[in-house]
């Protein structure tokens, strides 16, 4: 039984897949996931899932996307990496946008709480005077 402290970690038989990853060794790699049984064989009721990675260089370091592909083929795949890499840079973007703003919106101001419940210089270890 798993608790909020400790959580499940248990694998699924039935949902497993084997994982062979491809490569251009240039702009990213695409992952092709067939779907197998708990005794490894192909599992042919499932679909074989394409997903593509990538990183997005930052001042902070590469950045990694993973997107999903809607291929039936691993060429096809391949041919629709950059289409979908788009797709997900553009969504991460938006996503990185919209935390740098809830970030500036968050700054705590004086009287808030947000240092010891009292503001600079109103709780604890407070000390600091500005003339």
């Amino acid at each position: 039984m798993a608790t909020q402290d400790s959580p499940d970690l248990g694998m699924d038989s039935g949902a497993l897949y084997r994982e062979e990853i491809f490569t251009d060794r240039n702009v990213g790699t695409i992952q092709k996931l067939t779907p197998v049984k708990g005794d490894g064989e192909p599992d042919t009721a499932r679909d074989i899932l394409y997903v593509g990675q990538t990183q997005l260089m930052t001042p902070m370091g590469a950045l990694p996307v993973s997107f999903e592909i809607d291929a039936d083929s691993l060429e096809h795949a391949a041919e629709k990496f950059a289409e979908h890499a788009q797709g997900a840079v553009e969504d991460t973007m938006n996503r990185l946008n919209e935390l740098r703003r809830e970030a500036a919106s968050s700054i705590v101001t004086p009287g808030q709480g947000g240092m010891g419940g009292g503001g600079m210089g109103g709780g604890p270890g407070g000390n600091i005077r500005i003339p």
